[in-house]
């Protein structure tokens, strides 16, 4: 293998001559072996959009020569593009705040910076890591502004997996809003409701997580890059903030603004908690969703089979023609380490001290993985589970007919006690709650019909 020489503080070492990465790359793929997860690929693409508006604005403002600043900027753009993205390759479980990162992004972009410039890698005189890619910048303030500018970015996919889910569930709820089924509580029979508005409340609930996750995701649009190493702006001109905001907002389209208080921006990771926690918040609701469906579609013959899901694949190895329900299986699985990554960001929002938290890396890892995950599952549930969803109408109906809670409309006729008594001769008889009225001479046949119109039953009055 053929070698360059690289030097930093702690002395030499040999790099491969085709790397794009340097030497602070190379120690940190030797200490941290860990777990052989890269950055995920919106993490690299937010702190190279970071890379990129920090060479325009310093050269802008006259403090990095325009050859460099060019060759800086258009390093960028191939990585933004989808090249050199194979040396990327620090664990995610690596040195505190994120330098190993920070600087795997700063040789490789100036590595081939040089090359642009007609030089070799690890030819630094032309374009360095530190003093050139890495100028006005620290990794305390570069790394939470990568987070939170692939969070928003990834967060656009969510909302609108979340926004497709619930018209997905609005279009089903119209479509089963005359599917009168019995109402369950504590897994027991109760009182009618309809399908369609069971699914309502499904596409309701969806409506409401969305605008939380939107709001959570908002937050994260304020930036503290310019705070260099503790929220001060050393080694930044007085006017980086601004224009680095200005910049980075024109290149990836979003209406990012400055922080207020760049010490906050760096101690605190209240912005990237505030999200995951929103998220979580969706998938406890979205497993409870799931669920429902699994229940209400179990069977074919001994379970529930209100409702049937769109058949994607054989069930079982061994069992012909079993089907099962797999997408809100997967949902499930998904929101599961959705909680645990939530979990992960939460322990590590409390674990800063005085002017940094170091735990980013994992922060960085498992936020924009838990955004990621729900995304595609989201998708997955509303494309391929609940727009297919059918109902057996003639089931629905015979399991509202034959509800135990049906008595409850008897209560302003007769009273609870009396009801109770009428639902307790029901289950030992054998006979229809309406032969039951009847034969008791409680109500009038005219009367019976009136008020055991199941329709009814699900509104009001």
């Amino acid at each position: 293998m053929q070698t360059r020489t690289e030097k930093d503080s702690l002395g030499e070492r040999l790099i491969p001559v085709e790397a794009y990465y340097g030497i602070n790359t190379d120690r940190a793929v030797e200490n941290f072996r860990i777990s052989g997860l890269k950055p995920k690929p919106a993490y690299v693409e937010a702190t190279v959009q970071i890379k990129k508006a920090a060479a325009k604005v310093n050269m802008n403002l006259g403090l990095l020569d325009v050859r460099r600043g060019e060759a800086i900027v258009a390093a960028c753009d191939e990585i933004l593009e989808g090249k050199l993205r194979e040396w990327f390759v620090v664990d995610i479980y690596q040195a505190g705040a994120g330098t190993s990162h920070n600087m795997n992004t700063n040789e490789v972009i100036a590595n081939r910076a040089i090359e642009l410039m007609g030089g070799q890698k690890g030819d630094y005189h032309h374009v360095h890591p530190n003093d050139h890619v890495n100028m006005a910048q620290s990794t305390n303030d570069v790394c939470p502004t990568a987070i939170r500018i692939a969070a928003v970015m990834l967060s656009g996919s969510l909302l609108e997996s979340l926004r497709l889910a619930r018209e997905t569930s609005s279009v089903k709820a119209a479509e089963f809003a005359d599917v009168i089924k019995s109402g369950r509580t504590h897994l027991q029979d109760a009182v009618p409701i309809t399908l369609g508005q069971e699914f309502g409340a499904y596409a309701n609930c969806l409506e409401k997580h969305r605008r939380s996750v939107e709001a959570a995701a908002a937050l994260n649009k304020e930036l503290g890059i310019g705070g260099t190493a503790v929220g001060t702006g050393l080694n930044a001109h007085p006017r980086y903030r601004p224009m680095m905001v200005e910049q980075l907002s024109l290149q990836t389209g979003i209406d990012f603004r400055m922080a207020d208080d760049y010490f906050e921006a760096m101690q605190s990771l209240r912005p990237f908690v505030a999200l995951s926690g929103s998220i979580r918040s969706l998938a406890q609701d979205l497993i409870r969703i799931a669920n429902d469906l699994r229940l209400l579609s179990s069977g074919p013959k001994t379970g529930l089979a209100e409702i049937s899901l769109p058949a994607l694949q054989p069930g079982s190895s061994i069992m012909p023609g079993k089907v099962n329900p797999v997408i809100p299986e997967m949902l499930d699985m998904v929101c599961f380490q959705v909680i645990g990554c939530d979990t992960t960001v939460l322990l590590s929002g409390q674990a800063g001290q005085l002017e940094l938290n170091v735990m980013m890396p994992v922060v960085a890892y498992n936020l924009l993985h838990e955004i990621e995950i729900l995304s595609n599952a989201l998708s997955a549930f509303a494309r391929l589970c609940v727009s297919g969803i059918t109902p057996d109408r003639a089931r629905c109906k015979a399991y509202a007919e034959a509800s135990m809670s049906i008595v409850t409309v008897l209560n302003p006729r007769i009273g609870y006690a009396a009801a109770a008594e009428i639902a307790k001769e029901y289950l030992s008889s054998g006979k229809s709650i309406r032969d039951i009225v009847r034969d008791k001479g409680l109500l009038s046949s005219a009367e019976l019909e009136e008020i055991f119109d199941l329709r009814s039953m699900t509104e009001p009055g």
